[in-house]
C-alpha cells in the first residue's frame, strides 16, 4: 500500500499516468473514427456496423468501464496537477515565457481538456442515450447533426480535440523520457499528423450524415 501512495505522491508518476489513459483514449479515438467511417458505405452499412457492436454483448459494456475508469484516472491526476502547479507559483509571473517548451497548446491543456469533457457528456446525452426505440442510430446521429447550433458545437469540439491531443501525444512520450532530439521530431510530427487526422475525420462525419439522409 506504501508503494501505491509514494507513486500517486510523485509528479512524475502522475504524468506518466497521464500519458498511458491518454495514449487509450488516442486507441479509442482511432477506432471510433474507422467506425464512424461506415456511415460513406450508407445508411445499412452504417446501422449494420451498430448492430455488430451489439452483438458483442458484455465485452461492449467491459470495454464502457474501462473507458470510464481511465477518464476518471486521466481527469483526476490532471486536476491534482492543475493545483499543484498553482500551490507551487500562487503569484504569477509578470512576463510570461515559453522557457522549458511552454506553448499555448500546454498552457490550455486544461481549458480544452475541461471543453472536452462537456463535449462529451452532450454528446453521449444527445446520442447513446437518445430514444432509440423507434429510429436506428443512424436516423438518431442524423437528426442531431441537423441541428445547426449542435453542429456548429461538434465541429468546434473537433478542433479543439486536435488541438488537446497534438499537445497531449507528444508530451505522453515525453513522460515517459522519449525526448531524444533524434526522435522527439518524429514523434512531434506524427502527433501533429494523427491530430489533423482525427479534426478532420470526425469534423467531415456530420457532412456524409447530411449528404446520406
Amino acid at each position: 500500500m506504501n508503494w501505491l501512495v509514494r507513486t500517486f505522491s510523485c509528479s512524475i508518476a502522475k504524468k506518466q499516468f497521464m500519458a498511458v489513459t491518454g495514449l487509450a483514449f488516442c486507441l479509442f479515438l482511432t477506432s471510433h473514427l474507422i467506425g464512424n467511417l461506415f456511415v460513406y458505405g450508407g445508411k445499412d452499412a452504417f446501422n449494420g456496423y451498430v448492430e455488430h457492436l451489439h452483438a458483442l454483448g458484455v465485452l461492449i459494456h467491459i470495454a464502457e468501464a474501462g473507458l470510464i475508469v481511465f477518464a476518471l484516472i486521466h481527469i483526476g491526476t490532471a486536476l491534482i496537477l492543475y493545483f499543484q502547479n498553482l500551490a507551487a507559483r500562487p503569484v504569477k509571473y509578470k512576463k510570461k515565457s515559453n522557457a522549458g517548451g511552454r506553448t499555448l497548446a500546454s498552457a490550455t491543456m486544461p481549458y480544452t481538456g475541461l471543453f472536452i469533457l462537456v463535449f462529451i457528456v452532450v454528446h453521449l446525452v444527445s446520442m447513446k442515450f437518445a430514444d432509440h426505440s423507434t429510429l436506428t442510430t443512424f436516423d438518431v446521429t442524423a437528426g442531431v447533426f441537423a441541428k445547426p447550433a449542435y453542429l456548429a458545437f461538434y465541429i468546434v469540439s473537433m478542433v479543439v480535440v486536435a488541438f488537446h491531443v497534438n499537445h497531449g501525444f507528444w508530451s505522453a512520450f515525453q513522460s515517459f523520457g522519449a525526448s531524444h532530439p533524434k526522435y522527439m521530431p518524429i514523434v512531434r510530427g506524427f502527433g501533429i499528423l494523427f491530430s489533423v487526422i482525427v479534426g478532420a475525420g470526425f469534423g467531415l462525419i456530420p457532412i456524409a450524415f447530411n449528404m446520406i439522409s
